[in-house]
């Protein structure tokens, strides 16, 4: 008999894919909408900077990296449509309790359940496979995967119109009924889905890759105010490799390992996983950047004794606006990655993405004075990560096995989250190394520096991946030879 569920989708799996976009949409939006809110949070609540950033970001990524390989795993082994609607109604809770937090304290705490939302995008790949057929996959993949990006400007866009109109609150409110939406189209629409192979949860495991990322994590969130050679901050960096190389010793000895380490060092995998990092350091770059350019005043202070970077005089709104082009052309490139992988092969979308994403970036690094050219330059950006964004859940279909999906791109997202930590300390360090003493502006210097350096970083991407194309086309030729000669000689046996 079939499920409720099963009964209601559609062959083309049209409705069932809806639900898997609102899923994914009720983290990726919540998460940038929350960023104009920074120094609402800290006047509002009474807190300083560094509590209203541990409320709005810091909370949310250390439990969040934790959390994905975990609920990824129980994902492919308990079923990932169940641990999908149990981790969207904690993400509602979560939501609900920051609309109502009464303190900062609270808040971060709240803010910390919402850290269970990122396993909504590992968690919602690993259906496509079991919703879609099979025509409708690579398009469900693609889309799906474009839209983390692509609701980066929309989620300023949103958050800045409710921060600017109504209280902060409303964010939550916003959350909370779009998370809502989405639990209530997975339930009547996604499919109970195939048979598990049920494993006991490797506890050690992780445990170990926990306190392996909370220390990266940590270090890098702090490293700006404890000073990056403090010896808090050394010790987490050390903490972190004695950690990994735990977790990873234990993991090729256990019986029903966290992480396969297969999905996490062997050679396909690992190139998709080293482009996700470097995507993500590259978005953050100008995901902090842009807007901060954009708000800053259209003309240096009066008062200012020595040169200072100037912007555009945005609110938060109009700086989410800026980002709309290249939001939009990002959705369209990723739609369109087939076509793109005809031409260049598998691979080829990630590293050309990169690639034109690399081209934007020093196009923003040297004209970035006027609006029509930091909206200009980041179009040919986000077109670049649209189909870098789509091409790493497809490369993880096709070398993860499929018991294993959900758990290879909860690696995947974890790699380019830990990519944007990177990204956002290394812009920040960039600013404020070029922020002249009495003064809270930057020199325009520290703009170009960090544009030039997303751009190194992304242009590095573009090569590792053209690289890893033309290697893994080898290993195929060689594997078809080898594959030949044998026939040949068994052909040759017979007669």
């Amino acid at each position: 008999m079939s499920t409720p569920a099963a009964s209601s989708a559609a062959p083309s799996g049209a409705k069932a894919l809806t639900a898997l976009i609102l899923s994914v949409l009720s983290y990726s939006l919540v998460q940038t909408m929350l960023v104009p809110t920074l120094s609402v949070l800290q006047a509002d609540l009474h807190t300083s900077a560094v509590g209203a950033s541990w409320a709005v970001l810091s909370s949310t990524l250390l439990a969040s990296a934790v959390l994905t390989p975990v609920l990824s795993r129980l994902g492919d082994s308990h079923g990932r449509r169940r641990v999908l609607m149990i981790t969207l109604a904690v993400h509602l809770a979560g939501n609900i309790g920051a609309g109502l937090a009464w303190n900062v304290g609270s808040l971060i705490a709240f803010r910390a359940v919402q850290g269970v939302s990122l396993a909504l995008l590992p968690l919602s790949l690993g259906l496509i496979r079991e919703v879609l057929p099979p025509h409708r996959r690579a398009f469900g993949l693609g889309l799906t995967s474009g839209l983390v990006a692509g609701a980066a400007g929309a989620g300023l866009l949103l958050g800045g119109l409710i921060v600017d109109h109504v209280s902060w609150r409303w964010l939550f409110v916003a959350g909370a009924g779009l998370t809502s939406l989405a639990l209530g189209a997975v339930a009547r629409h996604v499919p109970g889905g195939g048979a598990t192979v049920r494993a006991p949860l490797d506890l050690p495991g992780a445990g170990l890759l926990g306190l392996t990322l909370v220390c990266v994590l940590l270090a890098l969130t702090e490293g700006p105010s404890w000073g990056w050679l403090s010896l808090r901050v050394l010790a987490l960096f050390a903490g972190a490799v004695v950690c990994g190389g735990l977790f990873l010793g234990w993991e090729r000895r256990s019986a029903h390992p966290l992480i396969d380490p297969a999905l996490l060092l062997g050679r396909p995998i690992a190139a998709a996983h080293m482009g996700a990092f470097l995507l993500g350091a590259t978005q953050f770059v100008f995901y902090v950047l842009v807007p901060k350019l954009a708000e800053l005043p259209a003309g240096p202070p009066a008062q200012a004794a020595r040169p200072v970077a100037h912007g555009f005089g945005a609110s938060v709104t109009v700086a989410g606006l800026i980002l709309v082009p290249g939001t939009l052309l990002g959705l369209a490139a990723s739609s369109a990655t087939g076509w793109v992988e005809r031409g260049l092969g598998r691979r080829g979308p990630l590293a050309l993405g990169l690639a034109v994403s690399a081209v934007g970036g020093a196009s923003m690094a040297v004209f970035h004075a006027r609006e029509w050219q930091a909206v200009a330059a980041y179009a040919v950006i986000g077109t670049g990560f649209g189909w870098a964004m789509a091409a790493l859940p497809r490369l993880i279909h096709d070398v993860a096995p499929p018991d294993a999906i959900a758990t290879a791109n909860g690696i995947n997202t974890v790699a380019r989250t830990v990519g944007g930590a990177v990204g956002s300390q290394l812009a920040a360090a960039l600013l404020a190394s070029r922020t002249p003493p009495g003064t809270a502006l930057p020199a325009d210097p520290g703009f170009t520096y960090a544009f030039w350096t997303a751009t190194a970083i992304a242009a590095t991407g573009a090569l590792y991946s053209s690289l890893a194309a033309r290697s893994s086309a080898d290993e195929a030729k060689s594997a078809g030879e080898v594959r030949s000669e044998t026939y040949a000689n068994t052909e040759a046996g017979k007669a």
